[in-house]
Parts: structure tokens; sequence; C-alpha cells
């Protein structure tokens, strides 16, 4: 395994990206099929991002309606547990990030400082008014289906972590992993058509987290559900044009995310078949496919491109394993999508600083032998 040049240079001396630099140029492809491995010393520094923000309420996007003026309030006072990294998703995913961490590396330097911050926000009486947001009248829909995922995933990561404080949050947590939980199993059956965009509400990408919290804590009604839902939008789909990526605001491929969904659903068989005709480029040993270049990082939806990247790399990853025909150009794609917005992590720009690294974090989690 490989420690990633460009992620030594990024986390040990590089200077920041200018964020206002063009960056439309694409770099050279890296051509390794390694698969990249992640050091204590490059999880020390990318746990600072979150633990920069996860306590920082300002600049926030709340994304609620409004009932009543009494619903104008602080984020801090709506979202006492996750009112930091400049939003509700952001937030979750930034607490997922410094648990998964703290699995690997048990003793990186920040540990008891985690530890501190995640016990201060993860508490039963700040959950139970997380709860409460969720129950009101006018926010049923609230972050359906993105920050719905990633709160599973954090549930998930929680449930799986062997330290005594793992299971404390998991069970403070628990009331709203089950509201959660309960909010998949009333839509899904309701949403007709699946939502096949490069943002938050991307219904592949809604669907994969929660299959994996399912699956591991063994939900058979939930899974059973994404299983069938996944299936009736997706099965017959063919030929998805991957030369329409990405919009202009995509953190997520679209063809991709609807990938990684099925890859979970179907036999391994059935899903090589069913990729071929869905992705037939993939299986071309000559395809290759540029990263998405972003212009302004200081812009919040234009740096959203160095999403697109790490999720784009942590599909073909978690494809790759499925020992799938030409699985060594995908892993040499996702090294070069990696490669190329890895030293855009920590860009000195807000804008990117709260997000990326949970993005980054995961497709290095998916490039992990099984």
């Amino acid at each position: 395994m490989r420690n990633l040049f460009l992620f030594a240079i990024l986390f040990f001396g590089c200077q920041p990206t200018d964020s206002t630099q063009n960056t439309n140029t694409t770099n050279s492809p890296t051509m390794t099929t390694e698969r990249p491995t992640l050091s204590l010393e490059q999880a020390n520094r990318l746990a600072a991002l979150p633990l920069k923000c996860m306590q920082q309420e300002f600049p926030n996007k709340l994304g609620q309606v409004l009932g009543t003026a009494n619903d104008l309030q602080s984020p801090k006072t709506l979202h006492p547990a996750f009112y930091g990294c400049f939003d509700w998703h952001s937030s979750v995913h930034g607490h997922w990030m410094l648990v998964e961490l703290l699995k690997r590396f048990p003793d990186m330097e920040a540990a008891d400082r985690i530890k501190k911050q995640l016990s201060e926000n993860i508490s039963a009486a700040n959950i139970q008014q997380e709860v409460a947001y969720f129950e009101g009248n006018h926010n049923k829909s609230y972050e359906r289906t993105y920050g719905w995922a990633w709160l599973l995933k954090l549930s998930e990561s929680l449930q799986t972590w062997e330290d005594p404080m793992g299971k404390k949050l998991a069970d403070n947590l628990e009331p709203l992993t089950q509201l959660i939980r309960n909010r998949y199993l009333d839509f899904l059956p309701k949403l007709y058509y699946p939502i096949r965009v490069g943002e938050h509400t991307n219904t592949g990408f809604g669907l994969g987290f929660a299959w994996d919290y399912a699956n591991t804590v063994k939900d058979m009604e939930l899974l059973n559900l994404i299983n069938q839902r996944a299936k009736d939008w997706f099965l017959t789909d063919e030929n998805c044009p991957l030369e329409w990526e990405p919009s202009g605001y995509d953190f997520l491929s679209p063809c991709l995310e609807e990938a990684d969904i099925m890859r979970r659903v179907l036999a391994p068989e059935e899903f090589a078949e069913w990729l071929k005709k869905f992705l037939p480029q993939l299986f071309d040993a000559s395809f290759t496919w540029e990263p998405g270049q972003v212009s302004d990082r200081s812009d919040g939806k234009l740096v959203h491109l160095d999403g697109l990247n790490f999720s784009r790399a942590w599909v073909l990853y978690a494809i790759a394993k499925k020992d799938i025909a030409n699985k060594n150009n995908m892993i040499a794609i996702a090294n070069n999508h990696l490669d190329f917005s890895l030293p855009n992590v920590v860009d000195g720009d807000y804008a990117g600083e709260h997000w990326l690294a949970s993005f980054a974090l995961w497709a290095l989690i998916s490039a992990e032998e099984d």
C-alpha cells in the first residue's frame, strides 16, 4: 500500500492553494494501481478540520422553514448537538469523521479533546432537542435524504466502536437514529421516481449509507425496503451518460452513486452483468476520466467539485473490490481523482474546510482492502 505523495505534501508543508486561482488544468493521470493508506500523521492533521468547526456556530446555514416568529432561534438553540461546521449535515459527518479516526488511531494526538467535544455535543439532552426539531410541523422533510444518510452512518460508526464511549454515545443518539430510520420507512414507498442529481437529494447516495447502517445492525425491515426500492428504480437502467457529468455544482456523480447502491443490493455476478450494461465505459481498458475542475475555492458551490472527485474515487474503489473486469484501471482513475483534490482539503477557505475532509476520509476508507 502507498501513502499518497500529494497527501504527504498537503499535510507536511504544502502552501495552501489560492482559493481564487483558476485551476482548470488537468494533472497527469496517476497510473499506479496501489490503493492509498491513511497514516497516523495524516489522521492527526485531518482531525483538525472538524475539531476547528464542530463547536463554531457562525457562519451558519440553517435551511429551516419558519412556522412562526418563535422559530427564529440561534443555530445552537435549534441544534445543540449539530450546530457547527456551517450546516447540520456537515456537522454530522464531521462527528462521524472524528469517530472513525479514533477507531483507527485511539492514541492520536487530539484523542482526549475529540472525546470531550463528542461527549459535549452528543449528549442525551442535546439529542432530545434535535428530535424535537425534526418532529416540528414545518420540518418533516428536513435534511432528506442527505443528512439522514450521514446520521445513520454516524450511528453505525458509534455502534461498531469498541470503546465504552461508543456505546454511550450510540445510546444517546438512538432516539434520533430511530426517528431517521422511521422517516426512511415512511418516505421510500412514496418516492415514485428516483432523484438523479449531483447534490444532496441524490437517491442513490441517500440509500447507500442507510443500507450500510441497516446491514450492520441487522435491521431487516429497512434493509429489505432499500433493496426493493433500489431494484425498482435502477435495475433496468442502461448506458448512463458519463459524458453529461459533471454539472457545475456536483459533489456526487449521478451515474456512480446509482452504481454504488446497486453494488450493495445485487449479488456479485448479478452486479457485474448490470454494470456492463449501465456503465460499459468502465470495462474499456483505454477509458480515462478527467477530475472535476474548480475555478474558485472560496465559492461554496463551485468547490463542490473537489467533493465530486472524492466521491467518484470512493465508488470506484468500492466497485473494484467486487473483482470486476478492468478493476485496475478503475483504481488508477480513483487514485487520480483523489490525488487531484487532496491538496485542496485545507485550502484556507471555510467554503471547503467545513466538509471536504470527511469526503477525503471516506474515499481513503473505501480504498482499504477488505
